[in-house]
């Protein structure tokens, strides 16, 4: 393993689809580890086997985390080495460990990277988006008000936005990101390092329909990334400001809540408080 002799817990990153991603070290620990911590010991199996390894599994997932504190401190204290995997790629980026990493650093355990896969990482190096500025929102609710409340609130930031999604939801996740966001440039990587690695680019509309064509393209686990909002033009008398937009709005005769949505979208802000100072104004116009 060629690591320190202490008791250490090891977050091991595993491959994502492509077992050739695993790394040396990464398998070095794993066969000398005392313990194998693992979302799912059923597929976790399935990668010792192929290593050839055989070291006993402890299930650590979502609903019981923070239930194995106690006794993955325990073995620590005792002298034994524990590696945390995920069913794929690095734990703890939209996978269960958090908590444990937490409980066991403030307790003073050694807590060790080990590096290798992230669909993330992977999917925005070879997307052509801009990547010196990015955000990692996880996945989006999985209620289209929630979803689309959330999206909203990140319409415009200017970096680039990612997010994972669930062949289930890509389609609503698509025509929500189309209503929000419009026009703007989108990248899916799909099933990467595996067989049927797919990038797909355009528009929220563009790529819905090209999964409506062909359905194949909705299959797999997605990284949806979002290129960030452009820059604000100003008009010959500079930025717009809010209440006058709203009030030129209203006298269109916008109903209260659309006006507050464009507010949003065009000089950022809350709906909330948009909706608040629209209905002041119209309150205030009303004889």
């Amino acid at each position: 393993m060629s690591e320190p002799n202490s008791a250490s817990l090891y977050v091991v990153a595993t491959p994502i689809g492509n077992l050739a991603d695993l790394s040396p070290r990464a398998a070095g620990v794993l066969a000398e580890v005392s313990l194998v911590a693992a979302e799912d010991t059923r597929h976790t199996a399935r990668l010792l086997r192929h290593l050839g390894v055989q070291v006993p599994m402890l299930s650590l997932h979502e609903h019981n985390e923070a239930a194995r504190v106690e006794q993955l401190d325990a073995r620590l204290a005792a002298g034994e080495s524990i590696a945390l995997v995920s069913d794929a790629g690095t734990p703890l980026i939209s996978d269960p460990g958090f908590v444990m990493v937490r409980e066991l650093r403030a307790r003073g355990r050694r807590i060790v990277p080990v590096p290798g896969a992230c669909a993330l990482v992977a999917a925005l190096s070879a997307a052509g988006l801009p990547t010196d500025r990015f955000t990692f929102h996880g996945f989006l609710p999985a209620k289209g008000g929630a979803r689309r409340a959330q999206l909203e609130e990140l319409s415009t930031r200017s970096e680039t936005l990612v997010f994972y999604e669930s062949p289930h939801r890509i389609r609503d996740t698509l025509t929500d990101i189309g209503t929000v966001f419009g026009e703007r440039r989108l990248v899916l990587a799909r099933e990467l390092t595996k067989a049927f690695e797919t990038f797909l680019e355009g528009s929220a509309a563009e790529l819905s329909r090209r999964m409506e064509e062909d359905p194949n393209q909705a299959r797999g686990e997605f990284v949806v990334m979002v290129a960030g909002a452009p820059p604000r033009e100003k008009g010959a008398g500079g930025e717009v400001e809010g209440e006058a937009l709203l009030a030129a709005l209203l006298a269109e005769g916008v109903g209260v809540k659309q006006a507050a949505a464009v507010a949003s979208r065009v000089l950022g802000g809350a709906k909330k408080a948009w909706y608040a100072h629209a209905q002041t104004l119209k309150d205030q116009a009303s004889p």
